[in-house]
């Protein structure tokens, strides 16, 4: 594993982090940035008590990497959610990638793996592949995904990791034909083309840049939206909004994942894709599988032996919250 210098820490923050770990029995991180609206560690709060764990997922706002990279030592430590803009950047300091951490080219997942010999490996997975899955197949009945969004055009609003992971997602899963990618950043979009190319499922992506050609191409069943929820400003972003409005506008509707939850799920794209007729699944879907899947890693139980519903259950208390406000 690589390391990196850790920036200095003011003492009084240690010390507070110090004294919160001690009352713990194992502790992780979400690390990354902009993490105060993160339902993560609601979601991890509600496992662990459900299980009988004194764990805890502790908030780490910060840019860090050798911070990061000195906290996981401790013996206590049980794994971290990787958020942006660590999602690549944490890759080279790990020793071991799944197949789809790999095959993704981003890591939202850090876990150890403890060897005989006392040695403590730290290796990367990617949920959000399978926070994207489960988001369609959980909320699309099975006897409906043949014609929602199986065997057809699959659609992808973004570039980042988010992005990746539902491309990936699209291709392996969800029996994507073609796969639009749609993007302010033709330069972002053909290093995804090239990313995916290179690790054998690249072919069927094609760059939908204009409203010309959005209008020519056959409706999508899947669509995935991985931007925040602005309003479009530039006049590329302009063109990516025409663009998706065509997309929804097309006789097929199917599902479409709003990825952006933060600070709020019910965002302006998403309420443009209910009122053209499609399904809207919320980016809080993909958060609760994706983070299931972390807890399996992290706690070693079957998906089976996890409270999904109470999950579930507070995630949708959280969300009312947010309504109501």
């Amino acid at each position: 594993m690589a390391t990196a210098t850790p920036a200095p820490v003011q003492g009084r923050q240690r010390q507070a982090l110090a004294a919160r770990i001690s009352l713990l029995d194992k502790h992780g991180y979400l690390f990354g940035q902009k993490l105060t609206a993160s339902m993560s560690p609601l979601l991890h709060e509600v496992v662990y008590r459900e299980l009988g764990l004194r764990w805890e997922q502790i908030r780490l706002d910060s840019t860090d990497m050798g911070l990061f990279l000195e906290l996981i030592q401790d013996p206590k430590f049980y794994g971290a959610s990787v958020t942006m803009p660590h999602k690549v950047a944490i890759i080279p300091y790990l020793d071991e990638l799944t197949d789809e951490c790999r095959d993704v080219g981003a890591c939202n997942t850090l876990f150890v793996r403890d060897l005989a010999d006392g040695r403590r490996l730290f290796c990367g997975a990617n949920t959000d592949v399978i926070g994207v899955r489960e988001s369609f197949v959980q909320n699309v009945p099975r006897a409906a995904a043949a014609s929602v969004y199986e065997h057809r055009p699959g659609m992808v609003i973004g570039s980042g990791g988010a992005a990746r992971s539902a491309v990936y997602a699209l291709h392996k899963w969800l029996q994507a034909t073609d796969i639009y990618l749609v993007n302010r950043d033709k330069a972002e979009v053909d290093a995804v083309i090239a990313e995916c190319t290179a690790r054998g499922y690249g072919s069927r992506l094609v760059h939908v840049d204009t409203v010309e050609q959005a209008e020519a191409l056959h409706g999508p069943g899947a669509i995935v939206a991985c931007v925040p929820d602005f309003a479009p400003k530039s006049d590329a972003e302009k063109v990516v909004r025409r663009i998706t409005e065509v997309m929804l506008r097309k006789d097929h509707k199917g599902a479409m994942l709003e990825m952006c939850y933060n600070p709020s799920p019910y965002t302006a794209l998403g309420a443009l894709a209910e009122s053209e007729g499609w399904q809207v699944i919320l980016g809080t879907e993909a958060l609760i599988w994706q983070g299931i899947e972390q807890d399996k890693y992290w706690t070693g139980r079957e998906g089976c032996e996890l409270p999904v519903a109470r999950v579930k259950e507070t995630i949708a208390d959280k969300l009312a919250q947010l309504s109501r406000l």
